[in-house]
């Protein structure tokens, strides 16, 4: 066969297996009034993600090179990503980004324990990307203080249509899970919004013990959520923020977004807070921010400084603000207050009586019920929680933990024996990424248990 006919064959055969954008956009319309999976919620619930794009099996835990992870991420046109191998990716201190859209990272098929990335972060720089029941565990990793390494654990970067769903963000340098991007792109502000993060969705994930004296350049930086300024459609759901110091969640000026059903522990300075800093908007005009507080539940604990409010106004820029059955207590159970300022600027709290944005059709739990529901069900795979998992959620349920400025004062990188099985294409419903049995791997209970001493368990046999 001459060489020119094997390049055509092989072009053929390429172009049948690799989904091209457009034929990905024209699966997007096709699938539009589908949620991306059961759950799903906020203007991004509708994404198709890797939807109808080929499978990508992830064998080995390497950092890069066929098999591994990164190389799925790489990898161009619409795809899944599943995994057939679980256990510690280790990132040698450096972050991923995703650049590639209409990406499904489907952490849920990898066999117990899952898939831990360490010593590095992930920043989404495409659109139309869905990841679920990923951990990510930054740490320092021994660096200096004020050394110059800061990765955020997962951050946006001008995207749009992301969902992140039961992922589990921890020890970050700079913040755990943020939505971010340039402030300023064009010349309206409805392009300074297109050119941002807009539309993505946090949902049940777990933002904790953000990394507080350590190697960031700035000093301090024990942070959870930086919605930066001018994003929109942002939709923070039924996460856990436990231990950071600070941006539980911060939203910047001109920021959008609903923050429901949340669970705020032992918030260093500042639970949620508003700041449009006028040093940083110096010669454009300010935007009003925008969020929806509803049905959030802040307890202070030991590292909590006096009595944090709820809700903090910094800066000079204006916040619309709709809060209802917002519950905010201190460790004894006390009532903390719902409103503060920091700084004695200009800034004016405007409430109003209706929510000013909002997703239609969210649910949304009494407060009452939200501590519950969420330390049952956040995370990266409740249903095969690691050992950091299952200590922060225990010590959020019992009041104990405490920010902290390196991975060693309460643990270490994990340390698991590679485990393998087979991705079984008809085991799952490939337009969702669910299980057709409605159980996952490893999903041998439906709570997670504390990990008990050998003599606490056989004391309880």
């Amino acid at each position: 066969m001459r060489k020119s006919m094997i390049l055509g064959a092989v072009a053929t055969l390429l172009a049948a297996t690799v989904p091209t954008l457009a034929q990905a956009q024209a699966a997007r319309v096709a699938t539009g009034d589908r949620i991306a999976f059961p759950g799903a919620v906020g203007p991004a619930a509708k994404t198709p993600g890797g939807r109808g794009g080929r499978i990508i099996r992830v064998t080995n835990l390497d950092a890069s090179g066929p098999g591994s992870f990164k190389a799925a991420l790489d990898a161009k046109g619409p795809r899944i990503i599943v995994f057939e191998v679980g256990g510690v990716i280790d990132m040698g201190l450096k972050s991923w980004t995703i650049t590639e859209p209409f990406v499904t990272i489907a952490g849920q098929t990898a066999p117990s324990p899952g898939i831990t990335l360490i010593k590095g972060g992930l920043d989404v720089k495409a659109h139309d990307v869905i990841m679920r029941h990923i951990r990510v565990r930054t740490g320092a990793d021994g660096q200096a203080k004020r050394s110059g390494w800061e990765a955020d654990a997962f951050s946006t970067v001008g995207a749009y249509n992301v969902i992140v769903d039961h992922c589990t963000f921890s020890w970050a340098v700079d913040e755990n899970m943020s939505a971010s991007g340039p402030r300023f792109t064009g010349t309206t502000v409805e392009d300074w919004r297109r050119g941002t993060s807009h539309d993505i969705t946090f949902s049940y994930n777990a933002a904790y013990e953000g990394l507080a004296d350590s190697s960031h350049p700035k000093g301090e930086h024990s942070k959870g959520s930086l919605i930066h300024d001018n994003a929109t459609g942002i939709t923070i759901w039924r996460n856990l923020y436990a231990h950071n110091v600070e941006r539980n969640a911060l939203f910047k000026g001109g920021a959008q977004g609903v923050f429901v059903n949340n669970l705020i522990y032992d918030a260093g300075k500042r639970a949620l807070h508003y700041n449009l800093m006028a040093l940083e908007w110096e010669g454009h005009p300010y935007v009003t921010g925008e969020i929806s507080a509803v049905g959030n539940v802040y307890r202070g604990g030991p590292s909590t400084d006096g009595r944090v409010p709820f809700l903090m106004l910094g800066g000079d820029g204006d916040l619309r603000y709709h809060g209802r059955d917002n519950i905010a207590v201190d460790k004894h159970g006390e009532p903390l207050p719902m409103f503060g300022r920091y700084g004695e600027t200009k800034a004016r709290l405007i409430e109003v009586a209706k929510p000013v944005v909002w997703v239609p059709g969210l649910p949304v739990l009494p407060a009452r019920d939200v501590e519950t529901h969420v330390l049952a069900n956040a995370g990266a795979r409740p249903w095969d929680r690691d050992a950091d998992d299952i200590r922060v959620f225990f010590f959020v349920a019992e009041g104990r933990g405490a920010i902290i400025n390196d991975e060693k004062d309460v643990s270490a990188y994990p340390v698991q024996k590679p485990t393998r099985a087979a991705f079984v294409e008809a085991d799952w419903n490939l337009d969702t990424m669910e299980p057709k049995s409605g159980r996952y791997p490893g999903q041998t209970r439906d709570v997670p248990q504390e990990h008990l001493s050998a003599r606490d368990a056989a004391m309880r046999k």
